[in-house]
């Protein structure tokens, strides 16, 4: 059986753990299991997770269709970021188009809690609009290919921080911070102290990895920008968890009725 997993999370690198382990009572691996993990290519020095590597594109919903016809894939897992918006869509079609079970592993997003000063936006751009109201030195956590959306902000200083560097237009007064997860409350905290943030501008990307920004944020009154995620294509069955996912191949495998 042929797996493959649009990658490049947390999610879908657990999942390629949980696959190349032995499941519960058992001396290994399922035989005859082959697990082919699809990073988009978007970091320079990804954290490879066990099985096949593929890197890049596969040319729109019909270039991934053609793929899964093409090396026999009999099962696809949607394990992509939050706010990857396009391959979704994509990955429903080719799946209906070459007739292959899709299952999407969705992380929930965050909640608001007691303390939270959070003003939510549909974009970037809405985002970066309100920007000028709320503070003058931003924390910005949306990752480098978005800061277009912010760089006619002339007035704030923004800490940008991502794991390779951004992409110009930039906002003209701004420091990188190149860094990668998982983060911690203490580290967080020291941070906004450090460099004297007043708003937080973040994704609701959810997860744990990451989170304490958030939290870091809630003690210190600070308001923070969540962006909302992007649209997803309905009628796809969708877990929260990798275990989940390990659980829906695994049963599959052993020519079990699919539960979702």
């Amino acid at each position: 059986m042929h797996v493959l997993i649009l990658g490049g999370t947390t999610e879908a690198r657990r999942l390629a753990e949980l696959l190349a382990a032995a499941p519960a009572g058992g001396a290994g691996p399922l035989p005859g299991l082959r697990v082919t993990n699809s990073l988009a290519g978007r970091v320079s020095a990804p954290r490879t997770p066990p099985g096949e590597l593929r890197v890049g594109g596969f040319g729109g919903a019909e270039g991934l269709a053609a793929w899964l016809r093409e090396h026999a894939v009999d099962l696809l897992v949607d394990a992509t970021h939050p706010f990857a918006g396009t391959i979704p869509f994509h990955a429903a079609r080719a799946a209906a188009t070459a007739r292959v079970p899709l299952l999407a592993v969705r992380r929930p997003g965050w909640r608001r809690g007691e303390g939270d000063v959070w003003h939510e936006a549909g974009s970037l751009a809405e985002a970066a609009a309100l920007l000028p109201g709320l503070g003058r030195r931003i924390f910005l956590t949306t990752g480098r290919t978005g800061l277009a959306a912010f760089a006619h902000l002339a007035d704030p200083w923004f800490l940008v921080r991502s794991v390779d560097a951004p992409e110009a237009p930039c906002p003209p007064r701004m420091e990188v911070l190149l860094d990668r997860g998982p983060f911690t409350l203490d580290g967080e905290r020291e941070l906004l102290r450090r460099h004297r943030i007043d708003v937080l501008v973040t994704k609701d990307s959810g997860g744990a990895a990451t989170a304490p920004k958030v939290a870091a944020a809630r003690e210190a009154g600070l308001p923070v920008v969540v962006v909302r995620r992007p649209p997803v294509p309905g009628g796809v069955p969708v877990v929260a968890e990798p275990e989940q996912a390990a659980r829906w191949v695994r049963e599959a495998q052993a020519g079990c009725r699919l539960p979702y």
